[in-house]
């Protein structure tokens, strides 16, 4: 059996290869081996660069691979691709030889209908729409000033950080209360109903805060679970959603009482800042003492007016007995 390898006339079954040299040579297998082909698949963690480049991953159920799709290829599709989109392909396999990476790099993509999840996402969303957990009127106002927020998210988030800092910065005097709880996987969806339990039932806090960072449409499927939504729909206290990033939209964001596109603004919206109050109120008193002034001042330079034009009685009486004296 022959092991070694061809790369044009040499011979490298002998030659101990740089890595930059085994990529280039595999990638060059590759290109030579295998024509463009036609690949089906679920589109997921698509980036759409400033490039104008499209970054994605392309899987069924029990495989994936990662895909790229340059601006001058891209133009030209029809749709813009979104998660859980099922999509067919025209790529040639390749190696991304700076990071060793097999990828497809695509040139033609057409919609082959939407994704499983997504089908799921727009079956329930329009459910509950029909419903009306999504009228306007039947959510509540947020409290203007907070003196407690609870967040649920899970204990060792990022988003649990982001939060904080911005509650901190914010309004320090604010108290938080952690609900932790899963946000991913198959028990996320019981584990955040139960959080969200749990802080109805201790009543410790105004605002409620429901958040998580960004991910793929299956790392936020949680957020788009029947129970989750129905349970963020009969909080008895404000919800406010922050999940994911300002694109992703959860079935959780319709139901909440408030949606922010981010943690952070989840956060923001939830609490006041006390700087700017305090300058809006500094701001609120210098009018008002001006307005005070304004006012004095007017009141004065009537009661001027008015004290010129009385005359007082005593000059009155003397300017008559001068008249009879003369009589």
């Amino acid at each position: 059996m022959n092991t070694g390898f061809a790369d044009g006339n040499h011979d490298l079954a002998r030659e101990i290869l740089t890595v930059s040299r085994l990529n280039r040579v595999v990638a060059g297998l590759l290109q030579r081996s295998l024509p463009p082909v036609w690949v089906s698949g679920e589109l997921s963690n698509v980036m759409r660069a400033a490039s104008g480049h499209w970054y994605f991953t392309l899987k069924d159920a029990s495989a994936q691979v990662r895909a790229v799709m340059f601006r001058g290829r891209a133009q030209y599709v029809d749709f813009v691709p979104r998660e859980g989109d099922h999509v067919e392909v025209r790529a040639q396999v390749s190696l991304y030889e700076p990071r060793g990476d097999f990828q497809l790099v695509v040139e033609a993509m057409r919609h082959a209908g939407d994704g499983d999840l997504y089908r799921r996402f727009l079956l329930l969303k329009a459910r509950l729409q029909a419903e009306g957990l999504f009228e306007a009127g039947r959510k509540r106002a947020l409290p203007a000033a907070p003196c407690t927020v609870g967040i649920v998210t899970s204990a060792q988030a990022a988003a649990l950080r982001d939060v904080l800092t911005t509650l901190r910065r914010r309004a320090p005097e604010v108290g938080v209360i952690v609900y932790p709880t899963l946000v991913q996987g198959a028990a996320a969806p019981a584990a955040i109903v139960a959080a969200l339990a749990a802080a109805a039932r201790r009543a410790e806090c105004d605002v409620l805060l429901l958040v998580r960072g960004g991910g793929s449409i299956e790392d936020l499927w949680a957020f788009n679970d029947e129970a989750v939504a129905r349970a963020v729909a009969a909080s008895t206290i404000p919800v406010v959603s922050g999940v994911g990033h300002e694109t992703d939209f959860t079935i959780a964001d319709f139901v909440a009482d408030a949606r922010a596109p981010t943690p952070t603004a989840a956060a923001a919206l939830a609490v006041p800042d006390r700087r700017e109050s305090m300058r809006r109120a500094q701001r609120l008193g210098e009018q008002l003492a001006r307005a005070w002034a304004r006012r004095l001042e007017t009141l004065d330079q009537r009661l001027d007016t008015a004290a010129r034009l009385l005359k007082s009685p005593s000059a009155q009486w003397q300017a008559r007995a001068l008249r009879l004296h003369g009589l």
